[in-house]
């Protein structure tokens, strides 16, 4: 029997960390490519024109954000790879992103409930990142956090016309919350790269932006007239971060990267 794409895998990635900067750039450029990827997908399929264009828009800010994160990534390891050699040629394990950007797009109340979610954490993150002692990311963050502002404005008031809209919108987004939860808490687990590039004062301390994370969300769901589920996230630290994917993530990369393995050094 197929597993549940909302079932996460227990297959581990590699252990080793070669660099944690590099590591740090990968989670942040694969959360924001792959998540750019899941919003590209209703490209021609949203329920409104406006709609269509909106998430067009902010799926091309993510590609965006994602290409200038990939790109000092491949700086940092000094290897040769570029951005594009870090999108189209690492396997599933290699990827760094949360689950929860990874999880198919479902309807169009669960790509807005996943998006309200991350856009939330992605404002506070980058916002964070913005100080940080490394210029050149803290650089990128300052210009990704004016356009993540846009998107959890966007994101935020979809919510509140879905909760408080009609019986079948509230049903949908109230359902997506639900099955979504359990996929935040690994944004804010902190492992021992976290704890190096907070220690050298490159990255934030996760588990501190948990609160504020929350508070925003929580204030947006009860205006909303929708609730948060009672149980707390897990912190769990065999999540993407560390290659455990669910098997939604291996569909995506062998849709998204078939052009670039099929033709490989191929330019235009």
């Amino acid at each position: 029997m197929t597993a549940s794409p909302l079932a996460p895998s227990v297959v581990p990635g590699p252990s080793a960390a070669p660099n944690p900067l590099f590591e740090l750039l990968l989670r942040l450029g694969d959360d924001r490519l792959v998540l750019g990827h899941r919003l590209s997908e209703w490209c021609g399929h949203a329920p409104i024109l406006e709609e269509d264009i909106a998430l067009a828009n902010v799926a091309l800010d993510l590609l965006g954000q994602a290409t200038m994160f990939l790109r000092l990534a491949g700086e940092v390891e000094g290897q040769g790879r570029n951005e594009d050699a870090l999108a189209y040629f690492r396997e599933a394990v290699d990827f760094r992103n949360c689950q929860l950007v990874e999880l198919p797009k479902g309807d169009f109340a669960f790509t807005i409930a996943r998006q309200f979610l991350f856009d939330v954490y992605a404002v506070i993150l980058l916002d964070a990142l913005s100080s940080s002692k490394h210029g050149e990311l803290a650089a990128i963050a300052a210009k990704a956090l004016k356009e993540a502002k846009y998107h959890v404005r966007h994101s935020g008031e979809w919510v509140l016309k879905l909760g408080d809209g009609t019986e079948e919108s509230h049903r949908r987004v109230q359902r997506a919350l639900d099955d979504l939860w359990r996929f935040t808490g690994e944004l804010f687990a902190a492992d021992a790269i976290d704890r190096a590039m907070q220690e050298a004062g490159v990255g934030p301390d996760l588990p501190a932006l948990r609160a504020q994370w929350e508070t925003l969300v929580r204030d947006v769901v009860d205006r909303a007239t929708l609730t948060l589920p009672l149980q707390a996230p897990v912190l769990t630290m065999r999540g993407g971060r560390s290659g455990a994917h669910t098997e939604a993530l291996g569909h995506l990369l062998a849709e998204m990267q078939i052009v670039a393995r099929s033709h490989p050094g191929a330019t235009w």
